[in-house]
C-alpha cells in the first residue's frame, strides 16, 4: 500500500515538473517578440514614470519565464494565448535553450535593478540597468535581434555551453 501512494505521488511530481517547471522548446519567435514588446512597454513606464514598484512585476515575469515559459507568467501568457492567437496565430519555430538564456539574463538585470533601487538605495543606478534592458527589449521586439541569443551562440563556440544542447545554435553562419 505505501509503495502505491509513493507511486501517485512521484507520478504527480514529475508532471507538475514536467507541465509547469519545462520551459517550450522550440519557442514561437512571434511570441516571444510580443513578450519583449510588452516588457519593454513595461521598463520605459518603469524609468519615465518612476514607478519603482513595478520593477517586482518585472522580475517576477523573468522569473517565471526562466523557470516555467510562459505557464506561470502573466506577460508570457499573455503573448501566447491573447496576442498571438489575436494576430493570426502565426508561428515562427527557433530553438528554445537561447531564448531561455535571454529571459536569464533579463532577470540577472531586472533582479539587479531591483537590489539597487531597494536594498542600496541607487535609483540613478539602476535605471541605467533598466535602460540597457529596455535597449535589448527594444532589439528583439522591434528589430527581430535577441542579444542572449547571440550571446549563447559564442558560449556554444568558446565550448562554454554543450553543442548538444542547441544543435540549431550552433551554426553562427
Amino acid at each position: 500500500m505505501k509503495e502505491k501512494y509513493g507511486g501517485k505521488i512521484y507520478f504527480w511530481k514529475k508532471l507538475l515538473i514536467n507541465t509547469v517547471f519545462s520551459f517550450p522548446d522550440p519557442v514561437n519567435e512571434v511570441a516571444a517578440r510580443f513578450v519583449a514588446s510588452i516588457v519593454l512597454i513595461l521598463t520605459v513606464i518603469i524609468i519615465i514614470f518612476d514607478i519603482k514598484w513595478l520593477q517586482f512585476i518585472l522580475a517576477y515575469g523573468f522569473l517565471a519565464r526562466v523557470l516555467t515559459g510562459p505557464t506561470l507568467s502573466p506577460i508570457g501568457l499573455l503573448a501566447t494565448k491573447l496576442l498571438v492567437p489575436l494576430f493570426g496565430n502565426h508561428n515562427i519555430p527557433v530553438a528554445g535553450a537561447p531564448k531561455r538564456f535571454a529571459q536569464f539574463v533579463g532577470l540577472i538585470f531586472s533582479i539587479g535593478a531591483l537590489v539597487l533601487t531597494y536594498i542600496f538605495g541607487l535609483w540613478e543606478i539602476a535605471r541605467g540597468l533598466l535602460i540597457i534592458l529596455a535597449s535589448f527589449a527594444f532589439f528583439e521586439s522591434v528589430l527581430g535581434f535577441c542579444a542572449g541569443c547571440f550571446v549563447y551562440r559564442y558560449l556554444i563556440r568558446w565550448g562554454l555551453v554543450h553543442q548538444c544542447e542547441c544543435e540549431q545554435c550552433a551554426n553562427l553562419s
